[in-house]
C-alpha cells in the first residue's frame, strides 16, 4: 500500500513539474503618458516625454490601502537614495473609495506621510487604465528610453526593485 501511495505522489510531483509553465521575462513596452490627471501635488505637471533620458518609477496609490501605507517608506527612501542620480518618482494617487476623490484629503495624506515626490491625483483611472493597472499599490519602473521594465505589485521585493532601480541608472 506505502509503495502505491509513493508511486502515485511522484507521479503527481512529476506532472506538476512537467506540466509547469517555462519562466518567462516580461515583454519589455513602452509606458504609457500621464494622462486624465486631475491635479498635481509637489510639481508643476509632468510628462514622460520631458522626463526622456531619466529613470522613472511610477506608483500607484491610495490613502487609505493598508499595503500602500505599507510600501511609502521604500518608495520615499528610493527617492531620498537615487533622485541625484536621475531617478524620479511619480506616485499616481488613483481613488478606491469616494471620499479619496477629494484634494484636499490627498494634501492631507502627502503631508502626512511626508511625501516629497510629485504626486498625480488620477480621479477618472485614465491614467490608471492606461497602464493596465489593476493593483493598488502597483509600481512600474521606466527605463531611460521610455520602456517599462520592471513591475510590481504589492507589497514586498523591495530589494529586487532597489536592485532594478540601481540597474536602470547604471545603463545609457
Amino acid at each position: 500500500m506505502w509503495k502505491s501511495i509513493l508511486v502515485a505522489a511522484a507521479t503527481c510531483v512529476a506532472v506538476a513539474v512537467v506540466g509547469m509553465p517555462t519562466p518567462r521575462a516580461e515583454p519589455v513596452v513602452a509606458a504609457p503618458e500621464f494622462t486624465g490627471i486631475d491635479r498635481w501635488f509637489n510639481s508643476a505637471p509632468l510628462s514622460l516625454a520631458e522626463l526622456e533620458g531619466k529613470v522613472v518609477l511610477v506608483e500607484f496609490w491610495t490613502y487609505s490601502c493598508i499595503n500602500c501605507i505599507h510600501v511609502t517608506p521604500h518608495v520615499k527612501e528610493w527617492y531620498r537614495r537615487y533622485r541625484d542620480q536621475g531617478l524620479v518618482v511619480i506616485g499616481v494617487h488613483t481613488p478606491e473609495y469616494e471620499e479619496e476623490h477629494d484634494p484636499a484629503k490627498v494634501q492631507a495624506a502627502i503631508e502626512r506621510f511626508g511625501i516629497e515626490y510629485p504626486v498625480a491625483q488620477d480621479n477618472g483611472y485614465r491614467t490608471w487604465e492606461a497602464y493596465g493597472n489593476r493593483y493598488w499599490p502597483a509600481s512600474y519602473l521606466i527605463d531611460r528610453e521610455g520602456r517599462i521594465v520592471y513591475r510590481h505589485y504589492g507589497e514586498g521585493a523591495y530589494e529586487v526593485m532597489d536592485e532594478r532601480i540601481r540597474q536602470a541608472l547604471a545603463s545609457r
